[in-house]
C-alpha cells in the first residue's frame, strides 16, 4: 500500500530575506484514519529532579489491544532558543563545554522557560545573560521536539534581527561560554566542519538560512 503524502503549503519569505512565519499551530495537520492515543492504565514516578529530569513510567493499552507495561517518559520544562542576528548580518553564538559528548562546539542561545515565564521572556532574558545582546525584532522560527517518543516539552526558537550588544554576558554560576559573531554567510560552513552538532540548534537555525537562500535565489 503506498503511503498518503499531505500538500503542506511551502512557508513564504519576507523582502528581507527572513522566513515570513506562519500560525506554527497549524500543523500538525489530521486526519480522520490518524492512529488513536494508547490508554494509560496505571503511572507513578521513578525519578524527580526538576527540571533537569522527571522520570515518569507509564503502562499502555494500544488501540490494538497489545500492552505495553513498562514505558519510560522524561519530563522537561519548556526550552527556548534563539538565532539572532546583529545589523551586520552576523549570527551571535556560543561555545560551551559539554560533558554528555565531552567536546565544545558552537550552539545558538538557549535555556529553560521558568515557571510563570513566558516563552519569548525567557528567550530574550537568556540571549541577554549568555551573549550581552539584546533588542531587534522578534518572531517564533521553530516549534520542535527533541524527541516526541520519549520526552514531553516543546523547544521554542525565537528569530531576533537586529541585536545590538547592550552589555557585558551574565551567565550563571555553572555556564562557562565564549561568544562568536560568524558571517550568515559563513553558518553552513560550521555544519559542513561538524562545528554544530546539537539538533535542536541546527534544525532552526538551517530553517533560517534556507529562507535566506530562497529569497536570494527568488531574486
Amino acid at each position: 500500500m503506498r503511503a498518503r503524502v499531505a500538500q503542506i503549503t511551502p512557508i513564504s519569505t519576507n523582502l528581507a530575506g527572513s522566513p515570513a512565519i506562519r500560525n506554527t499551530r497549524r500543523v500538525p495537520l489530521k486526519f480522520p484514519d490518524d492512529p488513536p492515543p494508547w490508554e494509560c492504565l496505571a503511572q507513578d514516578y521513578l525519578f524527580r529532579r526538576p527540571p533537569w529530569l522527571v522520570l515518569r513510567h507509564q503502562h499502555f493499552r494500544l488501540p490494538t489491544g497489545r500492552e505495553i507495561p513498562d514505558y519510560w517518559i522524561s519530563e522537561y520544562p519548556p526550552w527556548v532558543n534563539v538565532v539572532a542576528v546583529t545589523p551586520a548580518d552576523e549570527l551571535v553564538l556560543v561555545r560551551q563545554y559539554r560533558p554528555g559528548l565531552g567536546e565544545v562546539h558552537y550552539e545558538i542561545p538557549a535555556g529553560v522557560v521558568d515557571e510563570r515565564e513566558d516563552a519569548e521572556a525567557a528567550a530574550r532574558r537568556e540571549l541577554r545573560e549568555e551573549t550581552g545582546f539584546g533588542g531587534g525584532t522578534w518572531r517564533v522560527l521553530s516549534r520542535l521536539s527533541a524527541n516526541p517518543a520519549l520526552q514531553n516539552n516543546i523547544t521554542t526558537t525565537f528569530l531576533a534581527e537586529g541585536v545590538k550588544w547592550q552589555g557585558q554576558p551574565t551567565p550563571e554560576m555553572t555556564e562557562d561560554l565564549r561568544v562568536h559573531l560568524v558571517k550568515v554567510g559563513d553558518a553552513l560552513g560550521l555544519f559542513d566542519r561538524g562545528e554544530m552538532v546539537q539538533a535542536l540548534h541546527a534544525a532552526p537555525l538551517l530553517r533560517y538560512l534556507l529562507g535566506r537562500t530562497s529569497q536570494s535565489e527568488g531574486r
